[in-house]
């Protein structure tokens, strides 16, 4: 089974290009920068990995990238992702990255998204990973600079899919930020939103994604199945849920097999990611490995969950049925 994952067709759709600093690059860019970090070593760093709940986690996360400064930094933080994905026969993949984690502490918006952009070309033309970018904001801060980072935005907006939201999620609910994300769909950026797992008004953020906001997809978003009604407008529009078993480990009290298995069962389009995977030391195949032998999944299972992956991407759809031909002759 492990060589099955291993060679399947695989999509990522809930990608945190942050959460893949590895504690190795972390000490190189710290070196590059002239930077001191409080660790001996990349193996004390992960040691140093200790959280079990989303804000310890974000502790840990925000510090670790203040070591990415310049252009180069931020390609090779994406190359450095982008190869293991390629290792793993990721074919595809939408990143999330953070621009108001960078600009609050003074890097240009510019060296960003460039370092960026420039990775995910050579990365299609060296290593045969195709990947958009999605731009997220930060729901711990002010909805004003939401906007003004959208704004920022614009003279990139080619290069940037959609948009995210994403961080604390405590006493920041969707509606916050209803106003930037109506602007967003006016200028033609896709939606998606974090509503994490077992959060304080977690179905009511889910409903307010849904509803009032109207994204295309969902990122986490387990604890729909707290309410049928919500379970029954997300079949009805074929939105998808990018779900991420190992994350969910770490921050709540288990992966959330079971309910990802009950998605499963009522046909909403669930998918597997790897969320951070530095910080939590599974990439997409380890995820898929741990999900399969926690639910015993068969192998036409987790094709499925691929050939979701693939149906809400935000490729055409010529693209969609390349990526969905590749599953199927993979799996015959």
């Amino acid at each position: 089974m492990k060589d099955f994952i291993a060679g399947l067709p695989k999509c990522e759709l809930h990608l945190h290009i942050e959460g893949t600093l590895e504690p190795e690059l972390k000490f190189e860019l710290a070196r590059r920068n002239g930077l001191e970090l409080p660790y001996a070593s990349a193996e004390e760093m992960r040691a140093a990995y200790a959280f079990d709940d989303l804000p310890s986690f974000l502790k840990i996360y925000y510090e670790g990238m203040q070591v990415l400064r310049t252009e180069p930094d931020f390609y090779d933080l994406a190359m450095g992702y982008l190869r293991r994905a390629a290792e793993q026969n990721v074919r595809y993949a939408e990143i999330f990255f953070d621009p108001q984690a960078h600009t609050s502490r003074g890097v240009p918006f510019d060296v960003v998204i460039r370092g960026l952009r420039r990775a995910l070309m050579d990365a299609e033309a060296r290593l045969g990973v195709r990947a958009q970018l999605i731009m997220c904001f930060l729901r711990d801060f002010q909805a004003e600079y939401a906007m003004a980072t959208l704004l920022e935005s614009l003279p990139y907006r080619e290069w940037i899919a959609g948009v995210g939201l994403d961080s604390d999620e405590k006493g920041n609910p969707p509606a916050k930020f209803a106003a930037v994300y109506e602007r967003a769909r006016q200028e033609g950026y896709l939606l998606t939103m974090h509503c994490d797992v077992d959060q304080d008004n977690a179905v009511e953020h889910i409903r307010q994604a849904i509803e009032d906001i109207g994204v295309d997809r969902i990122d986490h978003g387990v604890n729909i199945l707290e309410d049928q009604r919500l379970v029954e407008t997300v079949l009805a529009r074929g939105i998808g849920l990018t779900c991420c078993p190992i994350s969910n480990g770490h921050v709540t009290d288990s992966m959330k097999a079971e309910g990802i298995r009950k998605l499963m069962d009522l046909g909403v389009r669930v998918t597997v990611n790897s969320d951070d995977p530095a910080y939590f030391a599974a990439y997409v195949q380890e995820n898929l490995e741990a999900l399969q032998n926690a639910l015993q999944l068969t192998r036409q299972e987790l094709a499925q969950l691929e050939r979701n992956a693939f149906e809400i991407t935000w490729l055409p759809r010529h693209r969609k049925d390349a990526y969905l031909a590749e599953i199927n002759a993979y799996v015959s």
